[in-house]
């Protein structure tokens, strides 16, 4: 049996988002009984980012933020935009730039520091924050609307049953359930199919942002510096680029973003993120540095069209949980601070007017005439315009940005990622070079530095519908893309010494829940569902 606590509003999710909802509500009422769990074993744990931050929304609702000690501390210096070939480089002129990729008055950041400073934030207001408890399951009242989740069960074997250390989930009531679990969230998916929430939007599109934190010589150091990359080492038909941030003392974040609508099975965005590195103008930047932190986290891209249709009965979706993310801007912590608060007064005039379990109607209209919704019709057009290539998609977004500033009379949409995957046979292969050691690395050291940890005796969190699939279909037809897609060598074909009998090994205590599988996978058969509260990566300053 299950026990059970009730509360005004739960929370799943511990990111800006979910923060920000938490703390807007206790300003509004401080007698509204909020309850915040977030699955990572402390705040901030799993949270990563590249990340520049504009500070407008934060501002919003922390007017005092400075004084308050928020560590918004390195300040944007000079923007650098460079087109890369194999061995050259062209720098943008900054002037010629649309705004959209202009940082002056923003901060470069970790936005896991943020995050816990917000999460002191919420619990000196009162809020109740529980880290290392993963929402795992939905629950609904007898009318069909949201009741609340339940966590997950803590001590299972690996077959489901109850080992000698279990402790049952609880069930966390509320009148209201915000969820705010980041991109793909387990439970968003499920509230998206239950209540219908995406009949009338397109489907999300997605990006995976792989990461390294490095310390490097103190003259090889701009503190303030944001400098992005684009073209070389990606084929001019893939959407991604390159960032290379200089915050703190002597600290450098570079990273890759790979969209997930990739076509070529071949590609490895962790190997292109390794390439990145060696170009001529950035492999100087690392020498006698020292590599401290990895990361890998899936985005939402698709933009404005591509939002699902906001509240239902008995809750919300927040932040990246519902696709808050203004992609053209390679910003969302701001967009996911701003629709917590948005969510949090809404919930606040439902509570006030005796409410409960109804559909708060008034986020999504307060949500269509705030800030935030122009901020994404005006960029609405970046992903399918740069989903068509490199230079069509320049050319054709820098006319939506430059001519049109951002309001052209026209909508383009998005299709799914995992449904534009070509057969293996028909791309040409990649070949990348082994990893150094010193300025590139492989999977497993990298993942070392993420801090992960899984349980091993515990069910498998990444689910299969049919075991079969992986090798009669994804092998056969894609050369198994899950072996390069995926960021931390989770999975694994394996043979018989003579190479018969190929099989699906899924190594799952290395999965740093970046949810590119769920995406990617082409035929929709790999499902990630949370494993234990507390387990995962513990990111420190990503």
């Amino acid at each position: 049996m299950r026990e059970s606590m009730e509360f005004d509003v739960v929370i799943v999710g511990g990111g800006p988002a979910g923060l920000a909802a938490a703390i807007r509500l206790k300003q509004i009422d401080a007698g509204i009984n909020v309850c915040l769990i977030e699955k990572g074993s402390e705040i901030g744990a799993h949270i990563l980012s590249g990340a520049v931050m504009d500070p407008r929304a934060i501002t919003e609702l922390f007017p005092d933020w400075q004084a308050q000690g928020a560590p918004l501390e390195t300040a944007v210096s000079r923007d650098r935009m460079t087109f890369l070939t194999r061995h050259g480089f062209v720098d943008l002129p900054v002037f010629a730039l649309p705004s959209c990729f202009k940082n002056h008055g923003n901060y470069i950041i970790s936005l896991g520091q943020v995050c816990r400073w917000l999460g002191t934030q919420a619990e000196a207001l009162g809020v109740e924050v529980y880290p290392g408890f993963a929402g795992a399951e939905v629950l609904y009242d007898e009318n069909g609307a949201v009741r609340g989740i339940a966590t997950g069960d803590m001590g299972l074997t690996r077959d489901g049953q109850p080992g000698p250390g279990h402790q049952p989930g609880m069930e966390l009531l509320a009148k209201y359930t915000l969820f705010a679990e980041g991109c793909r969230g387990h439970l968003g998916k499920q509230v998206e199919a239950k209540f219908g929430l995406r009949e009338n939007s397109d489907p999300q599109t997605y990006a995976l942002g792989i990461k390294e934190l490095w310390e490097v010589d103190p003259e090889q150091h701009e503190k303030g510096l944001v400098w992005h990359t684009f073209g070389w080492p990606m084929a001019s038909d893939t959407y991604g680029g390159g960032f290379i941030y200089h915050l703190g003392e002597n600290l450098v974040s570079i990273g890759q973003v790979v969209g997930l609508g990739y076509k070529n099975p071949h590609l490895s965005p962790f190997e292109e993120m390794q390439r990145l590195k060696t170009h001529p103008q950035i492999a100087p930047l690392f020498k006698g540095g020292k590599r401290l932190a990895y990361g890998a986290r899936a985005l939402a891209a698709g933009g404005l069209q591509s939002l699902p249709k906001l509240s239902f009965p008995g809750g919300a979706l927040i932040g990246d949980d519902a696709g808050m993310l203004v992609a053209s801007r390679i910003k969302g912590s701001h967009a996911a601070i701003k629709s917590g608060m948005l969510a949090a007064e809404a919930t606040a005039t439902a509570l006030a007017a005796g409410r409960a379990s109804d559909e708060l109607t008034d986020y999504p209209e307060l949500f269509r005439t705030s800030w935030l919704h122009e901020e994404l019709h005006q960029a609405r057009n970046f992903k399918p315009w740069m989903a068509k290539g490199l230079w069509s998609g320049a050319i054709g977004f820098g006319i939506d940005q430059v001519l049109f500033r951002g309001k052209a009379p026209w909508t383009m949409h998005n299709t799914a990622d995992h449904a534009k995957l070509k057969p293996a046979a028909e791309c040409k292969p990649i070949t990348y070079d082994k990893p150094d050691g010193v300025l590139t690395f492989d999977r497993l050291s990298s993942v070392f530095l993420s801090n992960t940890n899984h349980e091993e005796d515990q069910p498998c969190h990444l689910r299969l519908t049919d075991e079969a699939v992986p090798i009669a279909t994804n092998l056969a037809t894609y050369d198994a893309p899950e072996q390069r897609y995926c960021p931390a060598g989770v999975y694994e074909i394996v043979r018989n010494e003579d190479g018969s009998n190929p099989r699906l090994q899924i190594n799952a205590q290395n999965c740093v829940h970046c949810k590119t599988c769920d995406i990617k996978d082409p035929t929709q058969n790999i499902t990630w569902v949370v494993p234990q509260g507390g387990e995962g990566p513990i990111y420190q300053s990503m």
